[in-house]
């Protein structure tokens, strides 16, 4: 199947690596269905996470590990009820400002994904994680 992208234009995919989101991304709630992207230049330590249903949103991720060596999310006991059985990847958001200095990434409500059921869900950690840990100089400014 054809969907339009906002960074990628048109983008043939596969039904079977759509992602669906048991809890979606907060204030995203009636979009529940992405595509991650990947842009080889850049590496595999940031992917699009484009919205199947919505062709202009899509959200930049980062591997949590690059920017936040530290950070070691504890999931909520009940987390396999939205993602399945398996093993977990865990994304943060990232919001790049035009000054991309300011960028930032959300520990406190991560992205994880299930490759095995492709569920995903962003889930709101207990920890005292920040919401906008600047990725710049390893969360420095």
């Amino acid at each position: 199947m054809t969907i339009s992208t906002r960074d990628f234009g048109e983008v043939e995919i596969s039904k079977e690596n759509i992602y669906h989101f048991s809890q979606p991304i907060f204030g995203f709630e009636e979009f529940t269905d992405y595509i991650v992207l990947h842009d080889e230049e850049i590496g595999e330590n940031i992917v699009w996470l484009q919205s199947v249903q919505n062709s202009g949103l899509c959200f930049i991720m980062m591997d949590p590990s690059v920017v936040a060596p530290d950070f070691n999310p504890v999931l909520p006991e009940d987390a396999d009820k939205l993602l399945g059985d398996g093993d977990y990847f865990c994304w943060v958001i990232a919001v790049i400002p035009q000054n991309f200095r300011d960028s930032t990434v959300n520990l406190k409500s991560p992205v994880f994904m299930n490759p095995s059921t492709h569920l995903a869900a962003q889930i709101m950690l207990e920890g005292d994680y920040p919401v906008r840990f600047p990725i710049a100089k390893g969360g420095h400014s």
